[in-house]
């Protein structure tokens, strides 16, 4: 049984590896809606007045900041960790 969960586990990684196209559309879109994230929370602290919109605003953005980073660090780390992983575990060095 956990032999076989972490055969899958393998050949998703695998899959994520060989995508480097979609890694780095996860990477910029990452960035860009962490960036964006970033914006409402300085339009929220220097372009409005004090008041609960403001906060709500604020709130968005932090919750923007936050996706955006996760959906960066996996294009990141599926760009860089996983296809040294792939080229480690790779099938084809490895004798009958």
């Amino acid at each position: 049984m956990m032999k076989s969960k972490l055969q899958r586990l393998r050949t998703v990684l695998h899959k994520r590896a060989d995508n480097p196209r979609q890694n780095f559309i996860w990477l910029v879109t990452g960035f860009t809606i962490f960036m964006l994230g970033l914006m409402a929370i300085s339009i929220a602290q220097f372009a409005m007045m004090d008041s609960m919109t403001a906060e709500i605003i604020a709130l968005l953005g932090l919750i923007l900041m936050i996706m955006g980073g996760v959906l960066a660090l996996i294009g990141y780390l599926s760009l860089s960790i996983l296809r040294i992983f792939r080229f480690l575990d790779s099938d084809d060095d490895k004798t009958p």
